[in-house]
């Protein structure tokens, strides 16, 4: 390839970079109709506020009515998540106030961090 058509092929390329946009976000394409935009790291999360609803062990669920989630873009409402350490729901009962931490793992919404408020 000549220099000047490199130049240009890398500056075209540049230009496109601009527009790229995260894989994980096109996935969540129609999840994040109504959650909004469901897309977060672990390192990313930081605890949300919420009250235990229901708490299913069998299935390493538990149902949160909590506020905004940051890391989630997800405002308040009442919704189910896996715990990915179902050891973290014999931590709480329904009724406790939470701190948690919410992320999107392979299509499906789940607490990675969860404590009981004193």
């Amino acid at each position: 390839m000549k220099k000047p058509l490199r130049s240009a092929v890398c500056s075209a390329l540049a230009a496109l970079s601009v527009f790229a946009v995260p894989v994980s976000a096109i996935a969540q394409g129609g999840h994040s109709s109504h959650h909004g935009a469901a897309v977060a790291t672990p390192a990313a999360a930081e605890l949300a506020e919420g009250t235990v609803r229901k708490i299913d062990h069998a299935a390493g669920r538990i149902t949160i009515a909590h506020g905004p989630i940051a890391a989630l873009e997800m405002p308040p409402m009442t919704m189910m998540f896996r715990a990915t350490d179902p050891a973290m729901l014999d931590q709480v009962k329904v009724g406790d106030r939470i701190r948690f931490a919410a992320a999107e793992q392979d299509g499906a919404l789940v607490v990675t961090k969860l404590e009981a408020v004193p």
